[in-house]
C-alpha cells in the first residue's frame, strides 16, 4: 500500500474507534497500518507522515471546538476554524514524536514493550503541558466495555491504553509481512512472548474482576438520588429577566423526581444557579422550596465571590445545601484556559473568556469531599472529570461518591458529550466509586463502581433520573500508586532509549 495512506488508514480508524462513531473495536488494530508505514519510512518522512494523519484525526475529533467557541462564544467563525487548527496541530505533535520515534527504533528492536512506553509517556505529557488536555487518550475508546476496563483500578486509563498499543504491535510483529524483516529473532521471541502473557494475564483479571465487583455491588449499602437535568438553553441562561424562570424549572423537577422514588441527595448541574448565592434574594427562595420543604440534600453549581480585601475572587463552585441550613462548598481547581480564566493575563492584553462571567475564575485548591449524610461527595465541575488525578485526590480523602456536575451546552449536538462522559467512566472504575453526572442537556447518568453506565438521558432533554448509586469504600491499587504508572513510563524510557541506541551503533 502507498505509504502516506498507511498513516491516513490509522488515523480513520481511530477517529472510527472514538465515541460518536463508537466502533471501539478497531482501537484493538487502528495502528497496525501506522507501525508498517513507520517501519519502512525514515524517522523524518514517518515524523511527516504522522503528523498530517494525525491533523486528519483530530480535525475530526474535536471539530466541536468550532460549535463552542461559534455558537456559543460568539467567535468569528474564522476564527474558531483557527483555534480547531492550532489545536489539532499541536496534538498532532505528540503523534508526529511517536512515529519518528518507532522508525528510528524498528530497525534494531521490535515495538511490542517500547511503543506502549512511548505512547502512555507522551499521553501523559499532554495531560501536564500548558495546563494539560488529556482529550480522549486511546484508552477512553473502550468505556462501552465494561469487561475489558477493569484492569483500570491498577494502572487507570493509561494502563489500558498500554495494552491497546501492545496489542497494536503484537498484530504488527506477528503479521505475515514483518515476520521476515531483520531484528535479532530470538530476542524477538522473547518480547513476544512476555507481551502476550501481560495481555492474557490483563484480561484475565479484568473478567475475574469484573464478577468480583457485579457481586460486592448487589451487597453494598447505597443513597437515593435524583439528578436533574434542566436543559436551559446557553444563550438565556444568564438573561437576568429569565432567572426566576430557571429556578422554578429546577425546583419542579426536582420536586417531581422526589415524589416519584424519595431522595436523600438531589443533584443539579454546573452553574444552575447563575447568580452569586449569598447575595441574591433568589437563593433563599431556592432553599425554602427544596432542602427545607422537602429535606434533602442539594447539590448545585453556582458562580462564588469570595471578598479579599477591596477586591474579590470569583469560583466556579458547587454548593452544597443540607436540611439543617448548613452549607458546603467545593471550588473548581482546574480550570479551562481562555474560558474560564486568561493565561498570562497579568502580562499579556489578551481577550476575556468565552464564558460569561464578571472577569476571571480563581482556581480552587481544596480536594476534600462534602459530607451529605452518609455520602461524602468527590465532586468533579465540567472537564475536571478528565483529569485522573482530581478524582485520584477525592477518592484518596475519603469520598465514596463522585459527581460530576458539568453544562455541556457548549458542544451542541456533536459527539463531544459522549466523549466527555466517556471519560467519566474511567474515573468510576479507577477508584471504584459509583458517579452520577448531572449536564444541563445531557448527558446525564449513573455510573457504578464497575464502568456500567445506566438511564443515560438524550441531548437538549428535560428530564430527571433517579437511583440508589452504592457507597464503596475501600482504597483500589490506583488510588494508593496506581496513578503513578504514566510516569513509571516516562522514566522505563530512558534505559529503553539508551539500550536501542547501543543495539543501533553495533549494527
Amino acid at each position: 500500500m502507498h505509504l502516506p495512506l498507511l498513516f491516513f488508514l490509522s488515523a480513520l480508524l481511530l477517529w472510527l474507534s472514538s465515541p460518536g462513531p463508537g466502533w471501539s473495536f478497531c482501537a484493538w488494530f487502528a495502528l497496525v497500518p501506522l507501525l508498517t508505514g513507520c517501519a519502512t519510512a525514515a524517522p523524518k518522512k514517518a515524523a511527516l507522515l504522522g503528523f498530517v494523519s494525525g491533523l486528519f484525526y483530530y480535525l475530526l475529533l474535536i471539530y466541536w471546538v468550532v460549535i463552542s467557541l461559534g455558537t456559543y462564544g460568539h467567535l468569528p467563525w474564522w476564527l474558531c476554524g483557527l483555534a480547531l487548527l492550532l489545536l489539532s496541530a499541536y496534538m498532532s505533535l505528540y503523534l508526529a514524536f511517536f512515529c519518528a520515534a518507532c522508525s528510528w527504533g524498528m530497525r534494531v528492536a521490535a515495538p511490542v514493550w517500547s511503543a506502549p512506553l512511548l505512547w502512555v509517556s507522551l499521553d501523559y505529557l499532554r495531560g501536564l503541558l500548558f495546563s494539560g488536555f488529556p482529550w480522549q487518550d486511546l484508552g477512553y475508546t473502550q468505556f462501552n466495555t465494561p469487561l475489558l476496563i477493569q484492569a483500570a483500578d491498577l494502572a487507570g486509563h493509561h494502563g489500558i491504553t498500554f495494552l491497546i498499543v501492545m496489542v497494536n504491535c503484537l498484530l504488527f510483529t506477528l503479521a505475515p509481512w514483518t515476520r521476515n524483516a531483520p531484528r535479532q529473532p530470538a530476542r524477538n521471541r522473547l518480547q513476544t512472548a512476555a507481551a502476550l502473557l501481560l495481555v492474557v494475564a490483563a484480561l484475565a483479571y479484568s473478567l475475574t474482576r469484573h464478577q468480583l465487583i457485579s457481586r460486592e455491588l448487589a451487597a453494598a449499602p447505597g443513597i437515593p438520588v435524583a439528578v436533574i437535568q434542566g436543559n436551559i438553553e446557553q444563550d438565556q441562561k444568564w438573561v437576568a429577566s429569565k432567572l426566576q424562570q430557571t429556578m422554578d424549572t429546577y425546583i419542579e423537577l426536582s420536586a417531581s423526581a422526589v415524589q416519584r422514588q424519595p431522595a436523600e441527595l438531589v443533584i443539579w448541574p454546573e452553574t444552575a444557579m447563575p447568580f452569586h448565592p449569598p447575595t441574591s434574594p433568589l437563593f433563599p427562595l431556592v432553599l425554602a422550596r427544596t432542602v427545607e420543604s422537602h429535606h434533602y440534600f442539594l447539590l448545585s453549581g453556582a458562580p462564588y465571590f469570595v471578598e479579599k480585601g477591596q477586591d474579590y475572587e470569583l469560583y466556579n463552585s458547587a454548593l452544597l445545601a443540607r436540611p439543617d441550613g448548613s452549607q458546603a462548598l467545593y471550588f473548581k481547581q482546574h480550570l479551562v484556559p481562555f474560558g474560564e480564566y486568561i493565561p498570562l493575563s497579568d502580562i499579556l492584553p489578551l481577550p476575556g473568556p468565552v464564558v460569561e462571567s464578571v472577569g476571571n475564575f480563581s482556581a480552587g485548591r481544596d480536594a476534600r469531599p462534602l459530607a451529605a449524610g452518609r455520602a461524602r461527595l468527590g465532586v468533579l465541575i465540567c472537564f475536571e472529570s478528565i483529569f485522573p488525578a482530581l478524582a485520584r485526590n477525592e477518592a484518596a480523602n475519603g469520598a465514596n461518591l463522585l459527581v460530576n456536575i458539568t453544562n455541556d451546552a457548549w458542544f451542541g449536538r456533536s459527539a463531544a458529550s459522549l466523549q466527555h462522559l466517556a471519560m467519566a467512566v474511567f474515573r468510576a472504575v479507577e477508584n471504584r466509586r459509583s458517579l452520577a453526572r448531572a449536564a444541563n442537556t445531557g448527558i446525564s447518568c449513573f455510573i457504578d463502581p464497575a464502568g456500567r453506565i445506566s438511564q443515560a438521558t438524550p441531548l437538549f432533554t428535560t428530564c430527571t433520573i433517579s437511583g440508589n448509586p452504592v457507597l464503596f469504600e475501600q482504597k483500589t491499587i490506583f488510588t494508593g500508586f496506581g496513578y503513578l504508572f504514566p510516569l513509571i513510563c516516562l522514566i522505563c524510557l530512558i534505559p529503553a532509549a539508551w539500550w536501542i541506541r547501543i543495539r543501533k551503533s553495533g549494527v
